[in-house]
């Protein structure tokens, strides 16, 4: 495999990542792809190229930030270093078999939900994805808005919701459309502050540290710098008027409903506007 490491420091440490394939991957980062309203981050594995295309490109209008492979051993070898939120495999991989690559990632630890794509008809081969640890299915050929539906799902399962709608007190998020409105009343916000509040909303009262949100929001290719997020923070808390962004001091933010005032004058709260 032709891979090129590099190291980036970041938070006080030096974490690897790796770049891979920009070229093949056709986008730049003033694309559109680079800006798009992203509130996880994907992986498609899929050796057809135009599919794969198509289904990245969908996957990026939609508000995600897609990384792509073409093997087996290459979607391997992303999967087991990079921290996706969800994958759309192909099962008929060159190199190693969609199926192997499966096994291998849950035999390692990797949960992450992981929708099968399979142009195979028999029932056997649908078993046989679901038994290497596969939480969905689509058959080819499949309407894109499918794939798309059925993401949706799995990302709300894996989060612990039931719905695309995020309400955390009085701010409401709905991943479906885009909206956000406070008491009912429509926020306009830009795409690194809507992304950014999305991926909270999907962990609403756990602890998010500003690595892990920049591993999660921006695609493998793209400049990472964890001292934009405090700046979309104070943005978005003062967009937002409301206090649910609590910073806990050298650990992250918090996403939480504002206390009471009974239940606020009974105990300390963290300052929202300090910094980690």
């Amino acid at each position: 495999m032709n891979v090129e490491f590099f190291v980036l420091r970041k938070n006080g440490g030096f974490q690897p990542f790796v770049r891979r394939w920009a070229q093949r991957q056709g986008f730049t980062r003033n694309s559109a792809f680079a800006k798009g309203y992203r509130s996880v981050r994907l992986l498609v594995v899929e050796d057809d190229k135009d599919l794969n295309r198509q289904i990245a490109a969908a996957l990026t209008r939609a508000g995600y930030a897609v990384d792509r492979a073409f093997d087996g051993e290459e979607g391997w070898f992303l999967g087991d270093t990079e921290p996706y939120d969800a994958v759309v495999l192909d099962l008929g991989l060159p190199k190693k078999d969609g199926a192997s690559v499966l096994s291998e990632w849950r035999r390692a630890g990797r949960a992450m939900p992981v929708l099968i794509l399979t142009a195979r008809d028999r029932w056997s081969d649908k078993v046989q994805g679901f038994d290497a640890g596969a939480d969905d299915y689509v058959a080819k050929p499949f309407h894109i808005e499918e794939i798309l539906a059925r993401l949706r799902a799995l990302l709300r399962r894996a989060a612990g919701h039931a719905t695309s709608e995020f309400r955390c007190g009085p701010v409401h998020l709905d991943a479906r459309t885009g909206r956000v409105s406070v008491d009912g009343n429509p926020v306009k916000l830009t795409s690194h502050e809507y992304r950014l509040l999305s991926y909270l909303m999907h962990h609403a009262g756990r602890i998010v540290s500003r690595g892990e949100i920049i591993e999660h929001l921006y695609e493998q290719d793209f400049d990472r710098d964890s001292n934009t997020i405090e700046v979309f923070v104070g943005r978005l808390r003062k967009k937002l008027g409301v206090e649910v962004i609590q910073t806990m001091r050298g650990l992250g933010y918090l996403l939480a409903a504002p206390e009471t005032k009974d239940a606020s004058s009974k105990q300390p709260r963290a300052d929202p506007s300090a910094r980690d």
